[in-house]
């Protein structure tokens, strides 16, 4: 499994917003759609394409498109439909499907309740959108959800990750074609399974339930 920490300054200056318990709901989504963008861009580094013929207004020329079929973007509900905008700006083209999973406050185990995915998920190159990597638990069982569709290689972007569950999810995926793209990794895990410092439960804070 790769790790890649987009240590940007802009990607700090942001994720530091979104740590302030003072931001509003509204401030909180605008700068999630764009942290994930500026994440999206690092982590399709490694998307497929191929040379596509074009005419411009001087002459012809050969670019790139992208292959098919399709990436397919996932975002976890419900906290992850706060990052699709951002990356769907970013591949307009790609192909959404969705996951709902929920995770026991008690036992801290990810159970799922949903999916709209396709069927066959054979060549396909996925992406998983969850801001906050904590347990590894859902995260993990999503990406293994998806390998188990036939998705060739599955790349999560997360807003923020703790060391534990960085080390579950590696885990869970042992053997596969797993890439991590964070904004941050921060220090640990509280008793009640929330990273910390972190920012908070990422859907109460995108949708205004706190």
């Amino acid at each position: 499994m790769r790790v890649h920490v987009a240590d940007h300054p802009l990607i700090t200056h942001k994720l530091t917003v979104l740590r302030n318990r003072l931001t509003p709901s509204p401030v909180f989504r605008a700068l999630t759609e764009e942290l994930v963008t500026l994440l999206a861009y690092e982590a399709t580094r490694g998307v497929r394409v191929e040379p596509v013929h074009i005419e411009t207004p001087v002459t012809g020329t050969t670019g790139v498109t992208l292959s098919e079929p399709r990436p397919l973007v996932v975002p976890i509900l419900r906290a992850g439909l706060g990052m699709l905008e951002g990356m769907v700006r970013l591949m307009p083209t790609a192909e959404v499907g969705f996951l709902g999973m929920v995770r026991d406050e008690e036992t801290l185990q990810p159970t799922t309740y949903a999916e709209r995915l396709p069927e066959d998920l054979s060549d396909r190159q996925c992406f998983v959108l969850d801001p906050m990597l904590a347990t590894g638990g859902s995260l993990g069982t999503a990406i293994e959800f998806l390998f188990a569709r036939g998705a060739v290689d599955v790349t999560a972007i997360c807003v923020l990750a703790a060391p534990e569950g960085i080390a579950a999810v590696e885990k869970l995926t042992e053997g596969r074609d797993v890439t991590l793209v964070l904004g941050a990794i921060d220090e640990r895990l509280n008793e009640n399974g929330y990273i910390v410092p972190g920012l908070g439960d990422a859907g109460d804070r995108l949708y205004g339930t706190v």
